[in-house]
């Protein structure tokens, strides 16, 4: 079948079959398959990392043509143990993709995701490049120190009610290191103040995600308490350990997956992960298809994001690439 034509998703479908997979002694992953068995398989890579791998990104893709494999990293929503941080890596990460890729006997995937799932996606990608078809990638985050800061503290210049609101539970004498003062209550004794402490990253994160804030959203939003505690845990804990990543690590490896087809989608007023990651990681990709959609901000809900991440897939689906001039790919950022 074919998008609709105004790229509000396709309808809403069941898994085929779902299973676990014990990635270690102490991990065990969900999975689950959806689409076409015999279609192009195409793994979705879920952003947070906590976040979880939500039943609507089965919606991005044609049920027809695309064998479509979701799956919820460690610590994340339906895998266990929720919110674990021990033996969380992301070179286990890219381990868990590997071997969720033998299990179901895989040959090649496209390799989707948005958000930290283009920072796992490329790390997969670099480590297992004769495993990729090619890319689709929204919202570049490439995990160095200063896009840590600029969370953590540069958001709140363009979202200041949000920040305040993130900083204002914590204690003024702690302000000055705010990361520090978060672990202490994500990780700490009481079980309260860990889940309070989650509920308000969780908001933090949420309130400066859309270009046009909406409050009843980001409320709707932070109900499923499973995602709030992941997101909340998981994301200080890769923030502190910068993402178990070397300086541009994903830059200096762009060279191992340099020949497959990818497109990069990224809001032009995407203040969470700023569009310079984007601009860097095209530059440094000969052959990638750059869109800036300057309607929107981080979220894939907004319209000028899931257009163009739609629009890539469906042409993948029908041509196994990326024509620039198509998908009206954008000019110096």
């Amino acid at each position: 079948m074919d998008a609709p034509a105004d790229y509000t998703l396709f309808p809403p479908i069941e898994p085929r079959r779902t299973g676990r997979l014990q990635a270690d002694a102490l991990h065990n992953l969900y999975w689950e398959e959806s689409g076409n068995p015999e279609g192009i398989p195409v793994v979705y890579v879920h952003g947070g990392p906590g976040g979880g791998s939500s039943p609507e990104k089965r919606q991005w893709f044609d049920p027809d043509a695309y064998r479509i494999i979701l799956f919820d990293q460690r610590g994340a929503f339906r895998s266990t143990p929720l919110a674990e941080v021990r033996d969380n890596t992301t070179a286990l990460l890219v381990d868990d993709m590997e071997a969720l890729r033998k299990t179901l006997g895989v040959d090649k995937w496209l390799v989707a995701g948005g958000s930290w799932g283009t920072t796992l996606s490329l790390a997969y990608g670099q480590a297992h490049p004769d495993a990729c078809l090619g890319f689709v990638l929204r919202g570049i985050f490439l995990g160095s120190q200063a896009e840590i800061d600029w969370f953590l503290h540069g958001m709140g210049h363009f979202f200041p009610q949000a920040y305040a609101d993130f900083l204002q539970w914590i204690p003024e004498q702690e302000r000055d290191d705010i990361l520090t003062a978060y672990e202490r209550r994500l990780f700490g004794d009481d079980e309260a103040a860990r889940m309070e402490a989650a509920r308000y990253w969780f908001k933090y994160t949420e309130g400066c995600s859309l270009l046009k804030h909406d409050p009843a959203l980001v409320a709707e939003s932070a109900k499923d308490d499973t995602v709030v505690y992941g997101v909340g845990r998981l994301d200080a804990y890769y923030f502190r350990n910068r993402m178990f990543l070397e300086t541009d690590q994903l830059i200096n490896g762009i060279h191992r997956i340099a020949h497959l087809p990818a497109v990069i989608v990224q809001g032009g007023h995407d203040v969470i992960a700023p569009p310079s990651a984007a601009y860097r990681i095209h530059q440094a990709w000969p052959g990638s298809v750059l869109h800036i959609a300057h309607d929107a901000g981080h979220s894939p809900s907004e319209p000028g994001i899931r257009t163009k991440v739609m629009q890539a897939i469906e042409m993948f689906k029908r041509e196994g690439r990326f024509d620039a001039v198509r998908l009206g790919a954008s000019g110096p950022v």
